[in-house]
């Protein structure tokens, strides 16, 4: 029987070359791969992607032995092919010179000026090719004092306010600033890169031309403050550490029961009404400082703990099944093993499968990316170092000879 073709993708057609390395980057370019793109990974010789060796975890060939894959590599790099060069090399260079006349994207996390040393700055390659969308990311952006600082996401997260409203309230067991358990400035800076590459792709289609990107982990942590930031910017208070408290709700937060813990999210004064009866405390629900939100909000000291008590009597099953059915938003907190366990997510297909040179099935996380005719395709394992190295130069017209010159040259693993 013959196979069924695949349906088409946004981006097929699409030519990007990817010289970023650890989160930001890779993870812009393997959005763009999911939606089509044919990403050319290009890593170091030797070592490739500083991620690679970012473990354990490592993936387990198919003998159960432990590979030189990492689980974080793994997880921002698949759909890509990987092509091992020296750029710090003139072959190097010459090389990503000619493959980037033959791209649409340039993707490059390097430090401010590193890029411009080795001759592959966006002025060098645009003036080659004006059509050229070319993407910097950086800690910082090009300009400004911290221009030339490495960027890094935890130091992002601390310099852009991130830090300064995660965690516990100040005077509480544990209080102190938090970091986010993943690292979302990387991530927030990834994805917002793979906007403004898609809207400059969206200009060129119209005009013809290029252009170049200076996305900072910095500006997009900052970006994504949101209302926090509005808050500030508009009526002047400094938000703080709430725990897991909301400003402007309650009780919209998370509570110890005796197994778990559970999510409230009451979002009105109806709930909170249903939530009383079903907590044997209806009184609370007539009671003036906590009737509505706004005096449940200003009396959150005393109610908070009344909630507390009442939740730990029962365990956490008990807890949602009871809630669901009564409409009052909640749900619980979730282990990682939970999450990929829940029924929901089972049924958003949210883990896949790819056969991996090492071992088939890879389990990954699926990408969110749901278009109805033009769907994501796992159809590329995250490439091992230089995997694709012949096959891509010989796709660029390089002949046999100049391939092994260039291997003889240490240009390329």
């Amino acid at each position: 029987m013959d196979a069924v073709p695949l349906p088409p993708q946004s981006l097929a057609g699409v030519r990007v070359l990817d010289l970023s390395r650890v989160l930001a980057g890779p993870w812009c370019t393997q959005t763009l791969a999911d939606l089509g793109a044919d990403v050319i990974k290009i890593e170091r010789p030797g070592n490739g992607d500083d991620t690679r060796g970012w473990g354990p975890p490592f993936l387990r060939d198919r003998d159960g032995r432990e590979t030189g894959e990492s689980a974080y590599y793994l997880c921002a790099n698949r759909n890509k092919r990987s092509l091992a060069v020296d750029i710090a090399s003139p072959s190097g260079q010459a090389l990503i010179r000619r493959l980037a006349r033959d791209c649409d994207v340039v993707v490059e996390n390097f430090k401010v000026g590193d890029m411009a040393r080795y001759g592959l700055d966006a002025d060098n390659l645009r003036a080659a090719d004006s059509r050229l969308i070319y993407c910097s990311i950086t800690g910082y952006g090009q300009t400004g004092p911290y221009a030339r600082r490495p960027g890094y996401d935890f130091a992002v997260q601390g310099l852009g306010g991130l830090m300064s409203v995660t965690g516990e309230r100040d005077g509480l067991p544990g209080a102190g600033p938090q970091k986010v358990g993943v690292a979302v400035a990387d991530l927030f800076t990834g994805m917002y890169a793979t906007v403004a590459i898609l809207a400059a792709l969206r200009h060129r289609d119209a005009t013809g031309e290029g252009q170049v990107i200076d996305m900072a982990l910095l500006d997009a942590q900052v970006a994504m403050l949101a209302n926090l930031g509005s808050q500030y910017l508009v009526g002047g208070r400094v938000p703080h550490r709430m725990g897991n408290g909301h400003p402007s709700i309650v009780p919209y937060q998370a509570f110890e029961a005796a197994d778990g813990h559970v999510i409230l999210a009451i979002g009105n004064d109806a709930q909170f009404a249903r939530f009383c009866g079903i907590a044997g405390h209806p009184e609370w629900a007539g009671d003036p400082r906590f009737a509505r939100n706004a005096d449940r909000v200003r009396n959150r000291e005393v109610l908070v703990p009344l909630i507390a008590a009442v939740m730990q009597r029962g365990n956490r099953a008990q807890w949602l099944a009871t809630f669901e059915a009564a409409g009052i938003p909640s749900s619980p907190v979730n282990a990682i093993d939970e999450v990929f366990a829940d029924p929901q997510v089972r049924a958003r297909g949210l883990q896949v499968g790819i056969d991996h040179p090492e071992r088939d099935g890879l389990p990954m996380v699926a990408s969110p990316l749901r278009l109805s005719a033009t769907p994501v395709h796992y159809h590329r394992a995250p490439p091992m170092l230089g995997q694709h190295t012949e096959e891509v130069l010989r796709e660029f017209g390089w002949s046999t000879q100049e391939i092994d010159t260039l291997r003889t040259q240490g240009a390329i693993g």
